[in-house]
């Protein structure tokens, strides 16, 4: 798909500036935020897989951590590893019995927020997944196991690890446990297309706590979810994964926090490579900033100790370019320190460069 790197062009477009207060005496600094009433945290994750791995890292940096109804390990032993503020990300299935287990496993486990998914009612053409061949759990071909000789850490890993699993499914379904499918052909199989806005809200109700629906992109959804009581919303296109020619969460952010701001908490997630995205996002009125690929390629390098880097890496650079704006605490972020390119001035710019 193209989006994938589309998904960051809005925030180039803005600039960062000093606020005007550089001489104060700036001797401590806050980066720590709060969405849903859960203090000290700077960012979300929603990881898929190696999940203690992420889970321990989180702690660690005291930020919130995410896991899917897909995920390989459960929300109880997730709960009794970790303390860090938990959200669950809650797939709606055609299976109303799957539906109410992974509630309930979520509530009992004591996750802090649910976040149901809204925009994956069917799967996007993950052209990537379908060159590779890649399934859950994976299938073995020639490519494949080319692969696996070429890199034999990864059959290592595989082959003596814990077996496959997916714990909130596999009583349900035989489809991404017993039977390989790919993510696409399951969110367009096994995940309930015909779910409404009544669906949303009985499953907020149910849930009881702060509830957020991710994959939120325009104006009227936002203020949708206030009126069905959702506590945030997530500002998402799924990486750019799902709906190919979509707009970037940047490009929605600003009018969506001009419409719900001061009602919900509105969430950034995807395109967030450093920290001083996090600070646009965050100067636009987001209150807080949500990513995977932003930990997942660390994971992948180096395990947990790779994501203690990548979030170590973010926790420098929002406090360095803090320090560089002026700013003491993350409220003095506002769109008063952002200024925005004017693109064909820009390209005009270029023009007369290269002609001169």
């Amino acid at each position: 798909m193209i989006d994938v790197p589309e998904n960051i062009p809005q925030r180039k477009r803005i600039i960062l500036g000093p606020l005007a207060r550089l001489l104060l005496k700036l001797f401590k600094w806050d980066i720590t935020g709060t969405i849903p009433n859960l203090k000290k945290m700077i960012l979300i994750g929603a990881p898929h897989s190696a999940m203690r791995a992420v889970g321990k890292a989180a702690q660690k940096f005291n930020t919130m951590f995410g896991v899917s109804a897909l995920a390989t390990v459960s929300v109880e032993e997730i709960s009794s590893m970790i303390d860090t503020p938990k959200m669950f990300q809650f797939y709606f299935h055609k299976d109303r019995g799957l539906n109410d287990s992974c509630l309930e496993r979520a509530k009992a486990a004591k996750f802090d927020v649910m976040a149901l998914t809204v925009d994956t009612i069917t799967g996007g053409n993950r052209e990537r997944d379908l060159r590779t061949g890649f399934t859950s759990p994976p299938k073995l071909t020639l490519s494949s196991l080319f692969s696996f000789a070429t890199k034999p850490m990864w059959g290592i890993n595989y082959l003596t690890k814990g077996k496959f699993e997916l714990p909130h499914l596999q009583d349900f379904v035989k489809e991404g446990t017993d039977t390989n499918t790919s993510i696409g052909n399951y969110f367009s199989t096994m995940l309930d297309q015909s779910m409404n806005w009544k669906d949303a809200e009985k499953l907020c109700s149910q849930w009881g706590g702060h509830f957020a629906l991710k994959g939120v992109m325009s104006v009227e959804d936002a203020k949708r979810a206030v009126d069905i009581g959702c506590t945030g919303i997530m500002v998402s296109n799924h990486g750019g994964r799902q709906l190919d020619g979509s707009r970037s969460p940047f490009d929605q952010l600003a009018e969506i926090v001009d419409a719900v701001g001061d009602k919900i908490d509105v969430i950034c997630e995807g395109g967030i490579h450093r920290g001083t995205h996090m600070l646009k996002a965050l100067s636009l009125g987001a209150k807080a900033c949500s990513g995977g690929r932003l930990y997942l390629y660390a994971l992948a390098a180096a395990g947990q100790a790779g994501v203690e880097r990548a979030l170590g890496q973010y926790k420098s650079e929002l406090e360095r370019d803090m320090k560089l704006m002026g700013c003491t605490k993350i409220s003095d972020l506002n769109r008063s320190n952002l200024r925005f390119r004017n693109i064909l001035n820009s390209i005009r710019t270029m023009i007369n460069c290269i002609c001169c």
